[in-house]
């Protein structure tokens, strides 16, 4: 979406927020007729700007003012700033009280030559402010920005989009930055954008995330990793029921395009002796299957989880959501899935 001259990409609404004064939006991934229809959990979840960045090109500085709403114990957040695909080496922290970015392209890149340009997926005039999910950070509200800008022109960023659908794995929890979560990996390996659906701790298929984004058309290849979230809360009947559905709606809406679910990754249930839901895990994993094996969509491929996350080493202490190691693999795993479907 588009709001005075930026591109939210990523951003469902942005939702006047008394918390964060007269001029506050609060920054969230769907929209606020979707949200409501989510679960407790997502509801939330969708509030934290996973792979949500503000995108302009400047004509010389821009300030943008921004504020955090603490979640989790979390104070504040790190706004780390990309020009194109170029990491800027200083980092922005904002807290509860609006903090103002200033920024304005580096000169050495403005030197960029005409045919080093056009091999790059984003063109390095694009400022991107790229903030991050939970357990990085909180609620983020805009306020306004200040000098010249423009949205991105189509040409300016990549011809492909990746949409992702998970749980806390997917959202990108345990990674240090936005950039190095396993579907940010595999967006940058495939030339993509990425539209981040995951949701920590509260990725149940509900019926009204399938339907947002069956009715999206701003996709060209879904995963959609399903869940390890709804291991010990639903049966694995429920599971199947509400999995079909997500499928199913996904795939019948958009038959030309990729549709991929994935199997529960390899997690503390299934390494760790006699925890107990290992057998649990594996029957989900069945139900998934048999899900693709019975669909008449030819758009569907199932991926198994553990074929991306085959080094469990990479797993932090919890043995359940990826490092940083574990999740570049995992994103060059996925991209070299993806790619022939795309």
């Amino acid at each position: 979406m588009h709001h005075e001259d930026i591109a939210f990409h990523n951003v469902g609404e942005l939702v006047a927020d008394a918390g964060r004064g007269p001029d506050g939006r609060l920054l969230q991934r769907v929209p606020e007729s979707v949200r409501a229809d989510l679960n407790d959990g997502a509801k939330r979840r969708v509030r934290h700007p996973a792979g949500v960045e503000l995108r302009f090109v400047p004509e010389e500085s821009v300030e943008v003012t921004l504020s955090v709403e603490p979640q989790n114990g979390v104070e504040t957040s790190t706004v780390r700033v990309f020009w194109g695909p170029f990491q800027e080496r200083v980092e922005h922290e904002i807290g509860p009280e609006p903090t103002t970015i200033e920024v304005s392209m580096p000169e050495k890149l403005e030197r960029i030559g005409p045919d080093v340009r056009s091999e790059l997926a984003f063109d390095p005039e694009v400022c991107r402010l790229r903030l991050p999910g939970e357990h990085r950070g909180g609620w983020v509200s805009y306020h306004g920005a200040a000098g010249e800008r423009r949205p991105p022109r189509e040409a300016e960023v990549p011809d492909l989009t990746y949409l992702a659908y998970g749980t806390s794995i997917t959202e990108g929890e345990a990674a240090l930055g936005e950039h190095l979560t396993y579907v940010g990996q595999t967006a940058n390996r495939l030339d993509a954008d990425l539209v981040n659906l995951g949701t920590c701790g509260s990725n149940y298929c509900d019926a009204a995330m399938a339907d947002h984004i069956a009715a999206r058309e701003d996709w060209d290849v879904a995963t959609l990793a399903l869940s390890v979230n709804m291991v010990g809360t639903f049966t694995p009947a429920e599971f199947r029921e509400r999995a079909a559905n997500m499928v199913e709606t996904v795939a019948a809406a958009h038959p030309e395009k990729p549709v991929v679910p994935i199997t529960i990754y390899p997690n503390s249930r299934d390494l760790v002796p006699g925890h107990g839901e290992g057998e649990v895990c594996d029957r989900f994993r069945e139900e998934l299957r048999e899900i693709v094996a019975e669909t008449d969509r030819e758009n569907v491929t199932l991926l198994e989880g553990a074929d991306l996350l085959t080094d469990v080493g990479g797993l932090t202490t919890d043995l359940v959501h990826p490092g940083d190691n574990a999740m570049v693999r995992m994103g060059e795993r996925l991209a070299d899935e993806l790619e022939p479907l795309v």
